[in-house]
């Protein structure tokens, strides 16, 4: 329903955006940050007609270097557009394999030069896991969800997998926990009446912090991170 609300409130603009967005991802006279930027203000617009607000905080825990990796919960459809709207900084992103299909979403894959995994292709995900790593080098930020999936469960988190940190540790570069609060209700939830997500970019493990644990610590250790964080804020409210 807020999907179609969005569409909605701006039909007239629609076609241009798709249009341009569709030119970003195959003109070679458009660059990552020009992209990334127009991407940026397209999802502003969109979740102005939506009637959803982003409310952002720990902007300061962002590296001040590019070259990191943002590691968030994952909690529905609209979480990349949570960052998209709030990051200061161009990043890209892993999604999953089936979502490189959709129509607009395909297209700001390409624009960004994001990756999609297929988690049931072990060969084909060490490679996007590889090829995120040398762009990391490289000085391009990542954002990659952790638990393979949506928790489905609001607030609640799911297991972090080991191997989505295998890039942060090829890379050796600053890993962000950043929580998602309330992002599941956008789209998930059957609703256009206003609703506000949060999100929290947390103090970042640089590697030397890392380097001697084994991935799967990584990620046990990034989601308590995470779960301290949503924790506090929902007995706050």
């Amino acid at each position: 329903m807020r999907i179609a609300l969005m569409v909605i409130r701006l039909f007239w603009i629609a076609p241009y955006y798709f249009i341009r967005i569709w030119w970003c991802g195959i003109s070679s006279k458009v660059s990552f940050e020009e992209s990334f930027h127009f991407i940026k203000k397209v999802t502003k617009k969109a979740n102005h007609a939506g009637r959803v607000t982003i409310e952002t905080y720990g902007i300061e825990n962002i590296p001040k270097e590019d070259g990191f990796i943002f590691y968030p919960n994952h909690q529905g459809l609209f979480d990349v557009l949570v960052f998209l709207d709030s990051c200061p900084r161009p990043f890209s992103f892993v999604a999953k394999k089936e979502a490189s299909n959709i129509i607009l979403l395909k297209q700001v894959i390409k624009a960004l030069g994001a990756y999609a995994m297929d988690r049931e292709d072990i060969k084909q995900s060490m490679k996007v896991i590889i090829s995120m790593a040398e762009e990391v080098k490289t000085g391009k930020n990542f954002l990659i969800f952790a638990e393979g999936t949506r928790s489905k469960m609001g607030n609640r988190l799911l297991e972090f997998k080991g191997g989505s940190f295998k890039s942060a540790v090829k890379a050796k570069c600053p890993i962000v926990p950043c929580a998602l609060i309330d992002s599941f209700k956008p789209f998930d939830e059957k609703s256009i009446r206003p609703v506000t997500v949060k999100l929290i970019y947390m103090p970042p493990i640089y590697y030397e912090e890392y380097k001697d644990m084994k991935t799967l610590e990584i990620a046990q250790e990034v989601k308590r991170r995470i779960e301290n964080t949503v924790s506090i804020y929902l007995n706050h409210v």
